[in-house]
């Protein structure tokens, strides 16, 4: 019944840190010559030079992404101590400064700063993408549709982003609220077809507000170029174990999601503004979170909830048979995520070049 459907892409942007300073450092220029030969077109530039981003190629199951997630994040690794350097996973470094870091000399990158200014500049932030194969285009819009009730609940599982600029913030994914500053981002409003979502882009082609699909970036964007769903709002995780459970995850939901829909199921929608609601407590709060169960109209712990999203996969799981990784979502729940360990280690000496040595280690755990 699932085809040859639901295959698996996933990006992740790392940082490139010096472990004596602690601090970022522009190095991709180097870091893309040296990566070529091994890592090919899976490696990329982003905007700032002290990031980096891999991608898989397109995996047919989990083992798949495993296998290539590990591949680059230790070759990446080792590529950077070439230079004396460092990867860490986490979606904002605790102190650097992005007025100090380079932009990457390419056309797009310097379209984005002439555009946007000093938003762009300061969108010194790393994330996790993951997109989920979808033929046909009005299948996968509707599946975006449904899929954003569930999109906070992937945002708390995956906060690493608790410190900006040597501070902490209070938020457990500060990446979420820099990023928002950036036009078309968020939860995407619903869209009825796909003629209705082109209709759309074509009037901000039109109006010179984009030069294509590229620059609507979405939470979840059935992809304009792509047979995929792309589920966008996770920050980057620390450990590559939680990674790999949240891309489970995604699979499995978006498979129950559709096994739903052909049977005319539909998983019910809410509108944007409150599903905005519940984003808010997960950049907030992240698993520590008071969710809203909008179908109760009250608030329930995040764990309660949690264990309600697992049971609803369980079908897909054993499909994918993901069910080892899944189950791993509550080892997430229970010791915390990578913002609520490097909040642990900041509190002890209140020294954050305790807290990248300790991502530093974390990023290559098992690897």
């Amino acid at each position: 019944m699932l085809d040859d459907q639901f295959t698996l892409g996933v990006e992740e942007e790392y940082q490139i840190v010096d472990p004596e300073t602690r601090e970022l450092k522009s190095y991709i220029s180097r870091l893309l010559e040296d990566g070529k030969s091994i890592l090919r077109e899976r490696i990329r530039t982003e905007m700032h030079q002290s990031v980096v981003e891999v991608g898989t190629t397109i995996c047919k199951d989990i083992g798949e992404v495993r296998r290539e997630l590990v591949e680059m994040r230790g070759e990446l690794n080792r590529l950077a101590q070439k230079g004396g350097l460092r990867i860490v996973a986490a979606s904002t470094h605790p102190f650097s400064d992005w007025k100090q870091q380079e932009i990457t000399d390419h056309s797009r990158y310097h379209n984005i700063v002439h555009d946007l200014q000093d938003v762009a500049r300061a969108n010194l932030i790393f994330g996790l993408h993951v997109h989920v194969g979808i033929k046909d285009k009005a299948v996968a819009l509707a599946l975006a549709n449904q899929v954003r009730y569930f999109l906070p609940h992937l945002l708390a599982l995956t906060t690493s982003s608790p410190f900006w600029m040597g501070r902490k913030t209070g938020l457990m994914s500060t990446r979420t609220q820099i990023f928002k500053r950036f036009p078309r981002t968020g939860i995407p409003d619903e869209f009825e077809s796909p003629e209705q979502l082109a209709t759309f882009v074509d009037l901000l082609i039109k109006t010179n507000c984009i030069d294509n699909g590229k620059k609507i970036w979405w939470d979840v964007r059935s992809h304009y170029l792509y047979d995929t769903v792309e589920v966008r709002i996770c920050d980057m995780p620390t450990n590559m174990e939680h990674t790999l459970s949240i891309v489970a995850l995604v699979q499995a939901l978006m498979a129950k999601l559709y096994l739903m829909y052909r049977k005319n199921t539909a998983w019910r929608t809410y509108t944007r503004a409150l599903i905005e609601e519940n984003k808010w407590r997960a950049l907030r709060f992240g698993t520590d979170a008071q969710m809203i169960d909008f179908g109760q109209r009250r608030e329930r712990p995040f764990k309660e909830l949690v264990e309600e999203i697992l049971e609803l996969v369980d079908e897909t799981a054993q499909i994918f048979d993901t069910r080892e990784q899944i189950a791993k979502i509550r080892d997430i729940v229970t010791e915390g995520t990578s913002a609520h360990r490097q909040i642990q280690v900041f509190e002890k000496n209140k020294d954050m070049r305790e807290v990248v040595d300790w991502l530093m280690r974390e990023t290559m755990q098992g690897i």
